[in-house]
């Protein structure tokens, strides 16, 4: 959480604040893939023996029309069952049900690395017309450049925290003699390599010396976290 309460904003209310923007459907987020952490395993998808179709329409107060206009898009088999699927089959059903709620603002984290070329271009497409015909806005959080040169109409570049880039398209003058954004970036991100490392922060806690405790078995681990 960034600051005060009124910092960083989203629709003129607190973007960490106000419960309001989520629970009103005015926000949406679609990010990391449906998981679950299990101590010996690490990260597992979430699986069920249940359809494709019992979780889609299970979400109430739909759209029939853009409920159908999604299924198609991603190519979804109502049949699928949830603990069978590929991992690029579980991703289109969660982008499915993500969308069915039509958003003001929406937030993308790298949502398209499960999905193919073809449903990925649709997809992208999709989202265009979300911003052209409802007003929607969508920000789009991805190392995947292929196609977006003509789709965004914004770029922000952050290098090691800090906003060092924030324009429109038409004003990324490298883009006039590149092939593409992808060149672009990359340009930029071998240019990052070659500046001087911030010095790390030392942690006051490191600086105390040693503890009498620290060989002590109950001390505090990561290894211990899964039981608290």
């Amino acid at each position: 959480m960034v600051g005060g309460r009124d910092v960083v904003q989203v629709l003129s209310c607190s973007a960490f604040h106000d419960t309001q923007l989520v629970c009103s459907g005015d926000l949406a987020y679609l990010g990391e893939s449906w998981s679950k952490t299990v101590s010996a395993a690490g990260d597992v998808p979430l699986q069920g023996d249940f359809s494709a179709e019992h979780m889609i329409f299970g979400v109430e107060g739909i759209d029939p029309l853009r409920r159908e206009k999604l299924i198609d898009l991603l190519d979804i088999d109502l049949q699928w069952r949830m603990h069978k699927v590929s991992d690029g089959q579980r991703r289109r059903v969660q982008i499915c049900m993500g969308l069915l709620h039509p958003y003001k603002v929406l937030l993308l984290d790298e949502v398209t690395v499960d999905l193919d070329v073809v449903t990925r271009m649709d997809l992208l497409e999709f989202f265009k017309e979300e911003c052209e015909q409802r007003g929607a806005t969508i920000v789009y959080c991805t190392h995947i450049f292929d196609g977006l040169e003509t789709w965004a109409t914004h770029l922000a570049y952050i290098q090691e925290g800090e906003l060092r880039r924030c324009t429109k398209m038409e004003d990324i003058h490298e883009l006039e003699k590149a092939d593409n954004l992808l060149s672009v970036v990359e340009s930029w991100l071998r240019s990052e390599t070659k500046l001087p490392k911030k010095e790390p922060i030392k942690s006051s806690i490191l600086s105390r010396g040693a503890s009498p405790f620290d060989s002590s078995p109950f001390k505090s681990s990561r290894h211990m976290a899964y039981y608290r």
